[in-house]
């Protein structure tokens, strides 16, 4: 693909210009991942959360070790599971939805225990007045719960989606072109990698400021939305 890409040497500028537009294509691949993987750590980090719940002691104890397994084992080696060892049972997936799963898998075992730790931090005496009110169990974290917690874990979520952003450089071994790969490969063809290499951080550097204001003005807006922090 970057082969009808010409590029210019002449000064430092020059070539950083040139460079851009293909390191813009990785940079969309970098937030899709980024973006997709995030939204699966969400939901499968409260699946674990409330199996974890369970009163059922078999799957709490199930589910409390796959997560720690998750957790305690590197991205870069579940990655290469599923990569390289799942086409060897018949289960081939393209690359891209193999980085967004890997990384959706390692988040959901740290976005569960964020989840875990906000919903105990409900004060019991809540949980016993929605018994009391004949609530059921879907009702009391609907309408109780759930809107306590989420200002309580916003902050936590926002370090990991930006802890997650950081991590997307990883998916390059698997042959996903994202914004790093794409630098690397620009750097092997021209043998120049201070340009493309310091335009990724500076355009991560943005990123990550980017998405820190933004998750700090979530958090000072939920209060306001009329959610209650207690």
């Amino acid at each position: 693909m970057m082969y009808g890409y010409a590029w210019d040497l002449t000064t430092p500028l020059t070539y950083a210009a040139s460079i851009l537009p293909i390191l813009l294509i990785g940079l969309t691949v970098t937030l899709q991942a980024a973006a997709a993987g995030f939204a699966l750590a969400l939901v499968l980090g409260l699946v674990f959360a409330l199996l974890r719940r369970s009163r059922i002691k078999a799957v709490a104890l199930a589910t409390a070790f796959v997560v720690e397994f998750l957790r305690d084992t590197p991205l870069l080696v579940q990655l290469f599971f599923l990569y390289y060892v799942l086409p060897d049972y018949g289960i081939t997936l393209p690359a891209f939805l193999t980085g967004v799963i890997a990384l959706g898998l390692q988040y959901s075992a740290y976005t569960s225990e964020v989840y875990r730790g906000g919903i105990e931090a409900i004060p019991r005496g809540q949980w016993e007045a929605a018994t009391a009110l004949n609530m059921t169990r879907w009702q009391t974290y609907r309408d109780i719960v759930i809107p306590q917690m989420v200002p309580r874990i916003v902050p936590t979520m926002g370090n990991y989606l930006v802890a997650m952003l950081k991590e997307t450089p990883v998916l390059s071994v698997v042959t996903v072109l994202e914004m790093l790969g794409l630098a690397n490969m620009i750097g092997e063809r021209t043998f120049e990698y201070l340009v493309p290499l310091s335009m990724v951080g500076i355009i991560f550097l943005l990123l990550t400021l980017i998405c820190s204001a933004g998750i700090h003005r979530l958090e000072k807006m939920l209060p306001k939305a009329g959610i209650p922090l207690r």
